[in-house]
């Protein structure tokens, strides 16, 4: 009978049928998550001149991503949408007038959302959260309330506690004055561990290491059970640092060190997981949280070929560099599929035989039959929040903008006819909306709305109903 069944779900493709029988060691997992890394940083995705041999490794042994998105253009609703597999707005993790979390914030994820980590450890995983948090400092919106069983990292951005009276920094135009042993120093950001903070202000030149060798602590003291690692860079996030090692190893300056160092850092796990005998059991997933902040220039990154940057809903701000690693398990390849960070929890409970509670609103696809290569994906549709309000929905190949507003330090928000000196920073309303086709035209530039309004007609039909799905709940980021 046994035998039956297993032929039965290979005949009918049955998504899950290779993980039947991992009931018992369902896989460890880990995900990476940079910090405003463009689509256009990464070797295997084209970058020319920034070196990322071990993410072009991964790729090959595994998938490359090229629709995979993430829940909004900031670090706070990103963070939530991932963990969560729930838009930013459900849970009260979105604002169009505070969009992230600072640390005067009193709000946080709430209790009542169900984590990934909270998720797994219901299943004996053992859980843990490493480097930047940003849903909450205070007791009930740490990491370790919502089910990670340690935290070592910073608890917000690596910008934030800016010590005023210390001058010579100005990232934006890159004059920089402070050597970079006291340049650290100019942020006060606490490095933590669980409740204890550990130093302050964090010596960020070494903490993409330290994050690296908490991650091979996690994986090498396991404990017999399987595992789920969220490792949340805080970097490439402005204020930049590197190690010792790597500094002025990229041709592509000081950004471009700071990369190499965080694909060394995935290097050196993936050989941790080899080392240990597990990697055949471990995914890996590398994606980025926002696009690139483009209003510190060549020290902010670059989306590509695709338009636009952090911030703002034109595809480089929330479209991600995304890679998949499972020796083995995968069926290896270039992923054209839509995807995004909120089908990684669906993903996880079936591949870890967790059962979802149905008292919410789910906004995630189980990517199962993508990964080992018996289907398609389930999603036909990404909507691009800007704050609380939906600026732009793609449907199947199609993306129609109904608000446009510039993003931070670009003018890419408008059409490419209007004057640069009439571009305005303020939201724009389209009374027609701008559509583009993105198997077409990544990059945005071509508006063929005149052409298709019965396109941009069943657009709206779909943004109606999303909008009729959302229920009101307490804003979080601004309390």
């Amino acid at each position: 009978m046994k035998h039956f069944a297993f032929w039965i779900s290979i005949l009918l493709g049955f998504p899950s049928f290779c993980f039947a029988q991992q009931a018992s060691t369902p896989p460890n997992i880990i995900v990476i998550f940079a910090d405003d890394l463009g689509y256009g940083d990464l070797g295997v995705f084209g970058n020319p001149n920034i070196q990322t041999p071990n993410l072009d490794q991964m790729a090959f042994e595994g998938q490359k991503w090229t629709n995979f998105y993430v829940a909004a253009s900031v670090c706070t609703p990103s963070r939530a949408g991932l963990l969560t597999g729930r838009l930013p707005i459900r849970s009260g993790m979105a604002s169009s007038n505070k969009r992230v979390l600072f640390p005067d914030s009193k709000g946080g994820l709430p209790q009542s959302e169900l984590t990934i980590a909270r998720l797994l450890k219901s299943v004996g995983y053992q859980t843990a959260a490493i480097g930047k948090w940003h849903l909450g400092h205070l007791p009930s919106h740490r990491a370790i309330d919502h089910g990670f069983d340690s935290y070592f990292g910073i608890p917000f951005s690596n910008d934030m506690n800016r010590v005023e009276s210390i001058e010579g920094l100005n990232w934006i135009d890159g004059q920089i004055q402070l050597a970079e042993e006291e340049r650290y120093q100019a942020y006060n950001v606490p490095l933590m561990r669980n409740e204890t903070v550990l130093e302050q202000p964090t010596d960020q030149r070494t903490l993409t290491k330290r994050y690296t060798e908490e991650a091979i602590s996690q994986i090498k003291n396991r404990n017999g059970k399987p595992f789920f690692i969220y490792l949340a860079h805080s970097l490439p996030h402005i204020p930049l640092f590197r190690s010792e090692e790597f500094k002025g190893k990229s041709k592509a300056g000081i950004y471009g060190d700071v990369i190499e160092e965080i694909d060394w850092s995935v290097g050196q796990i993936l050989q941790t997981l080899r080392e240990e005998g597990i990697a055949e059991n471990t995914l890996v997933v590398f994606t980025s949280d926002n696009g690139p902040w483009h209003i510190f220039k060549t020290q902010g990154g670059s989306a590509g070929p695709l338009r636009g940057a952090k911030g703002g809903t034109f595809e480089g701000g929330m479209r991600e560099p995304t890679i998949f690693w499972w020796p083995g398990k995968l069926q290896r390849g270039v992923v054209m599929d839509m995807a995004t960070t909120l089908d990684l929890l669906p993903t996880f409970a079936n591949l870890s035989l967790a059962k979802l509670p149905q008292d919410r609103v789910y906004d995630g696809f189980d990517l199962t039959p993508l990964l080992i290569g018996t289907g398609k994906s389930g999603r036909e549709t990404v909507f691009y929040y800007h704050g609380t309000e939906v600026f732009a929905v793609r449907w199947g190949n199609y993306k129609a903008h109904f608000f446009t507003q510039n993003e931070y330090g670009t003018q890419t928000a408008h059409p490419i006819t209007v004057p640069p000196t009439e571009i305005l920073s303020q939201k724009t309303e389209h009374e027609i909306p701008l559509l583009f086709n993105l198997a077409e035209d990544p990059g945005e530039r071509l508006n063929i709305a005149e052409k298709h309004p019965e396109i941009i007609a069943h657009i709206r039909t779909i943004l109606l109903a999303h909008k009729q799905s959302v229920v009101p709940v307490e804003n979080q980021l601004e309390k």
